[in-house]
């Protein structure tokens, strides 16, 4: 299915072109979107390791030779573990002050195994990990289980491990010294490489890859997070915060052991100073790469890019030959400005990306045409719907879309996420349908009568006719070379249903959510798109690409086309899904005097059009100003923007070409302040509205009073017994 970027735009001047391309592309729309990158969140460490690698280079010979990068990569790999290690159990809310004292522990183990025991490798290497698991299953049960403080328990644990080192090391010192055991596999895991790259390297890297999928797609994963984050809240979730403590704790042992097992295999020794100081390497490490202090926040990336940094200033130091308390002095002076950087960034960048996130654009519209009282305008302005009967009058919040089915059933939306349904003769009965959550929008019946249902912030979902809740899409296919992923769905609209089943449906914008959709408004910009979901294949295509809020969808009568609204353009698109035009998009109606909201079919064959707000001067002045805009957003209080005209209610009725033929007003907003839908069922229209706290409705002269959407889309059911009147 070919995608269509946008439909031609009108005819201006050479000023306006300029205009229009001046202010299409803009440096701080993408640098606020880059900005706003997950892994932009760690810039200050990484730029602090591309300065270090940088400065090293130039004044270190050779350091950036490959013999030298391949002895640093052997160097680093297990302070890297370590690292990590430490990162894990960070996340998840705890500090874990054993690593470096269960790294010479387990290296110990490890050399006595293979040296004096004369074990077999794999044998040697499977116990010495299960050795550090057993070690932080210590550290995991004193703190998940028995709610030990973490700091003080393993602080204690370091003391403990340390003395057992200390005593056991001495004694076996000569031993390993005059061994003579010998294995290919134990100097493969010391000295070996793999595509030039030293197998402890090759180790730490398979960690990094497989901790990243850990953390982040994987439940156990979530969990550490979640925990880290709030244990009350995560106990209330239903994670086992106990378990999941306890599982860090081990998986830190484990990756300290696995330090420990190739530290040995290179060293072939254990001196007294093995592990000492590594805790706090790690705890620099861990924090100077953005791990939280506070836990629920990090990455295995980042871990790993702290002890980088770390590893960098200590080896540098050293080959430039500086005295070891003038390394530790430059070290901790280094390590303390970065940190208060990395830490005044992370509290400033999301202020950083406010000020530059809103970018208006220039829009200009024609003028507005005629609303004036008495006029001949189709658009004349009339006291049509100020006597609109009400259903539901206070029992419902912003019904913004209503739908009737074949048993004349009223449904609709709410601003708590529910599905209401009206019934009876005067529609007095009503019930919660369904819990779908988000914010209900437009809705659809397909043909085996489920109701289809756009939800803001959560995607299209449907309800089957007992209540039943299910997912239709909540995705679609990304834009490559787009840095904002757009694959998510934040605020799908409206949504119809075409013969061959295939769900066509709007997505108002990609750059705001449900709660702030009106400064897409403010801003102007083609942040919209039209998407298909094809129930045959299971796929989700973007299939029209930068749209100025594309609102209500209706298939049109013949099947043959999608008509869609762009409210902040105020006009109507069709897009062609069959024929010989199929997939080209032409302006169906334009210039309306008001923000087009919803479209649906009228029984005559023309369409019913929802404007939500009328257009005014000022604000289609503002719109050719977005400087203005801008400065507006910057300094003046949010309740005193100026915004599009939303309180006058009107529909519009067109004809089956898109000609404007009458319409319908409630100029007072007393009633309908801002109508969203419209409903044509037998011979009368329902009408819905975002901020309305009820359900008009009024009888429409001269209208078929058989006809209803479901016979329109479907056709006439076999089966007529059990039908409702109203």
């Amino acid at each position: 299915m070919s995608v269509v970027t946008s439909p031609t735009p009108p005819r201006s001047s050479s000023s306006d072109t300029l205009k229009a391309l001046r202010y299409r592309f803009s440096a701080k729309l993408f640098l606020s979107e880059l900005l706003a990158k997950n892994w932009m969140e760690p810039i200050v460490p990484f730029t602090l390791m591309l300065a270090l690698l940088g400065y090293f280079a130039a004044t270190v010979p050779g350091y950036l030779s490959v013999d030298n990068l391949q002895q640093m990569l052997n160097l680093f790999a297990e302070i890297g573990l370590v690292s990590i290690a430490m990162g894990f159990v960070m996340i998840s809310g705890g500090i874990d002050l054993s690593v470096g004292a269960i790294f010479a522990v387990t290296n110990l183990a490890a050399l006595i195994m293979f040296k004096i025991f004369g074990w077999p490798v794999p044998v040697a290497a499977v116990c010495t990990l299960l050795l550090g698991a057993g070690l932080g299953a210590v550290n995991g049960w004193l703190v998940g289980y028995l709610k030990a403080r973490p700091f003080l328990t393993t602080l204690v644990t370091l003391i403990i491990l340390r003395a057992v080192f200390d005593m056991v090391s001495g004694r076996y010192a000569t031993d390993f010294a005059t061994s003579d055991v010998e294995s290919p596999v134990w100097d493969f895991l010391g000295a070996g490489r793999i595509l030039g790259v030293p197998t402890n390297a090759v180790a730490l890297l398979l960690v990094i890859v497989i901790g990243h999928i850990y953390l982040s797609r994987s439940r156990w994963g979530w969990h550490i997070t979640a925990v880290g984050s709030s244990r009350k809240a995560a106990r209330h979730a239903g994670i086992r915060v106990e378990r999941v403590l306890f599982g860090a704790y081990v998986l830190s042992g484990v990756l300290c052991a696995l330090a420990g097992l190739f530290y040995a295999a290179r060293q072939n020794s254990a001196g007294s100073d093995t592990g000492q100081g590594w805790e706090m390497q790690a705890l620099t490490a861990v924090v100077l790469g953005g791990i939280s202090l506070a836990g629920g926040r990090g990455t295995v990336f980042r871990a790993c890019l702290g002890a980088i940094i770390v590893f960098l200033l200590i080896n540098g130091f050293v080959r430039l030959g500086l005295e070891g308390y003038l390394t530790l002095s430059a070290l901790g002076l280094v390590l303390l400005v970065a940190v208060g950087v990395d830490v005044k960034w992370a509290k400033n960048r999301g202020k950083a990306i406010q000020k530059i996130y809103v970018n208006p654009t220039w829009l200009k519209l024609p003028p507005t045409p005629s609303i004036a009282r008495g006029s001949d305008s189709p658009f004349a302005e009339n006291d049509r719907l100020s006597h609109a009967e009400p259903i539901g009058l206070g029992q419902v919040e912003g019904p913004e879309d209503v739908i009737l089915d074949r048993q004349d059933r009223l449904y609709t939306g709410t601003r708590e996420g529910w599905i209401l349904r009206f019934s009876g003769p005067k529609f007095e009965h009503r019930e919660i349908f369904a819990r779908i959550g988000g914010r209900p929008l437009g809705m659809a019946f397909d043909r085996e009568e489920n109701l289809i249902v756009c939800s803001g912030g959560m995607g299209v979902y449907g309800v089957r006719p007992d209540g039943e809740v299910f997912k239709v899409t909540d995705e679609t296919n990304r834009t490559w070379g787009k840095l904002n992923d757009d694959s998510r769905l934040r605020l799908a609209d409206d949504l119809d249903i075409a013969p061959d089943g295939k769900i066509y449906f709007s997505e108002a914008t990609i750059r705001y959510e449900m709660h702030s959709w009106d400064m897409d408004g403010i801003e102007g910009r083609g942040n919209g798109r039209m998407i298909c979901f094809d129930p045959a294949t299971g796929q989700t295509r973007t299939i029209i690409k930068n749209q100025r809020f594309p609102n209500g969808v209706c298939v049109t009568h013949d099947g043959q086309s999608v008509l869609y609204c762009s409210t902040w353009l105020c006009k109507v698109f069709r897009y062609w899904i069959a024929g010989p035009r199929k997939g080209q998009v032409e302006t169906f109606t334009d210039n309306l005097p008001g923000y087009a909201d919803n479209i649906n079919r009228a029984s005559d064959g023309g369409y019913w059009l929802a404007l939500a707000g009328i257009r005014s001067p000022a604000y289609d002045l503002a719109m050719r100003n977005p400087d203005f805009r801008l400065r507006m957003v910057k300094e003046i209080p949010r309740d005193e923007w100026l915004y599009p005209g939303l309180n006058n209610g009107c529909i519009v009725k067109l004809d089956a070409h898109g000609k404007p033929v009458e319409s319908l007003w409630d100029p007072s907003g007393a009633l309908h302040p801002a109508v969203t839908s419209m409903r044509e069922h037998r011979g009368w229209l329902y009408i819905g509205g975002l901020e309305n706290n009820r359900i008009g409705r009024v009888r429409l002269e001269g209208a078929d009073p058989d006809w209803t959407g479901q016979d329109s889309y479907w056709g006439k059911p076999s089966d007529q017994n059990g039908r409702g009147e109203n």
